[in-house]
């Protein structure tokens, strides 16, 4: 299979807080497993590195955008608040507005490359 041209949107916002693809799928991780920890490890990154994150950022927005339940019977785990789905959602639709925005340059470019000998 041929490889594919990625792009990535990386912001940095007041503070120097970064939002980029790490953290977007951080948050998709949460929403969809529900866990912190299984969306660090899904991504390969570690609980403590995927915590700090989560910190950072809900340091940052005025409401977390991660709530974590405490364990017990039926354990622990993460949630996404309304502000998290909402920074989420806004990363999300702008990774998609960027990639048609620039779809033809980005396909232009390929058309430049040289073959790949292998």
């Amino acid at each position: 299979m041929p490889e594919q041209s990625t792009i990535s949107l990386r912001i940095s916002l007041k503070s120097n807080i970064r939002l980029g693809p790490g953290k977007a799928d951080l948050l998709q991780g949460i929403l969809e497993t529900g866990s912190i920890a299984a969306a660090g490890r899904r991504m390969g990154m570690s609980y403590r590195r995927a915590w700090y994150h989560i910190y950072t950022l809900n340091h940052y927005f005025c409401e977390p955008v991660v709530i974590a339940r405490t364990g017990g019977r039926s354990g622990g785990g993460a949630d996404l608040t309304e502000t998290g789905r909402v920074v989420l959602g806004s990363l999300r639709r702008m990774e998609a507005a960027m990639a048609l925005v620039v779809a033809d340059e980005v396909a232009r470019l390929e058309k430049l490359a040289a073959p790949k000998l292998d």
